[in-house]
């Protein structure tokens, strides 16, 4: 669901001291003078805000309003966005997770699958919510919504997690590309994945929407019985997990060109599904050192984004 996390030195502002180890908000810059950050509990995202000093200083603002009480209105309705099936979710930020799951039904999936980007998208919703900004995002631990004005461009490298590996491709992306959310799932992430991709990217309209799909399609790039494929039950490794007993993928040994091939293969197949649906509109998936793409019968992302 998440990019390898990035670690950034930050400078507390006046007033909201750091609390190690505990619930309360923890808001500071990415260095002196830098991008806004705020970190509660799991949740750390890191705005990225382009337009005049004003505009800019109002959005941090609404940013920081947006921020909080988000958590604990989360860990309220946990019990519901755990589970497969059952009443909807009431606040906000808990309906979108539950809309952005919903087009993958009947396969398994939660709410859960959608968290990060749903933040991501909430906060974003309030940053952006005079239109004043030239570039909005939102960056929720490698998932990121994204709101693009006029001529901005937006430009992300494509990883798959290996260390020391360098980005696969570059991308930029325009305000009249309609994505206005990335997001990255996969074995090596920091959430379980039922299958062995390094990596699944996936470009989308909201944050919540190429979360659920990344995480979906990173599970179908598998070959479900295969002796370099170490999994274990989610429950041992997170009691608490929404996975319950399936069995995730801990460890991918080598495998051989052919191998490869049809674990991507089929991570494509369900891709294009995918997009086709209009759940996502470009995917890229890595499985060791080898890259697809399935991109939507559209005009090229980034057509504009010189």
């Amino acid at each position: 669901m998440t990019a390898p996390a990035v670690h950034f030195r930050a400078a507390v502002l006046p007033g909201h001291e750091a609390v190690a180890g505990g619930q309360r908000p923890w808001i500071g810059r990415t260095g002196q003078g830098g991008r806004l950050r705020l970190v509660q509990g799991p949740i750390d995202l890191i705005l990225d805000l382009k337009g005049a000093s004003r505009a800019v200083a109002a959005a941090e603002a609404r940013a920081v309003d947006a921020f909080d009480g988000l958590l604990e209105t989360l860990v309220a309705e946990l019990p519901r966005l755990r589970a497969s099936a059952g009443p909807l979710p009431g606040g906000p930020v808990a309906r979108a997770m539950a809309a952005a799951v919903a087009p993958f039904a009947p396969r398994f999936i939660t709410p859960m699958a959608a968290v990060a980007g749903a933040v991501a998208d909430h906060v974003l919703q309030a940053v952006a919510a005079d239109d004043a900004l030239e570039l909005a995002a939102v960056n929720n631990g490698g998932d990121i919504a994204l709101c693009l004005d006029g001529s901005a461009c937006y430009r992300i490298g494509i990883a798959d997690g290996r260390p020391g590996a360098a980005p696969l491709a570059r991308i930029g992306i325009g305000a009249g590309d309609g994505i206005g959310g990335i997001a990255t799932s996969g074995w090596r992430g920091r959430s379980h994945s039922l299958g062995i991709a390094d990596a699944v990217t996936v470009l989308a309209r909201t944050a919540a929407a190429a979360d659920a799909a990344a995480t979906m399609i990173a599970n179908a790039v598998n070959l479900p019985v295969h002796p370099a494929i170490a999994r274990q039950p989610a429950c041992d490794l997170a009691p608490d997990s929404d996975l319950g007993s399936r069995p995730v993928t801990v460890n991918v040994g080598p495998l051989t060109p052919a191998e490869r091939a049809t674990a991507l293969d089929a991570g494509a197949d369900y891709a294009a599904v995918v997009i086709a649906r209009g759940a996502a509109r470009a995917v890229f998936l890595s499985l060791q050192g080898e890259v697809r793409s399935v991109v939507a019968d559209l005009p090229a992302i980034g057509e504009g984004c010189r």
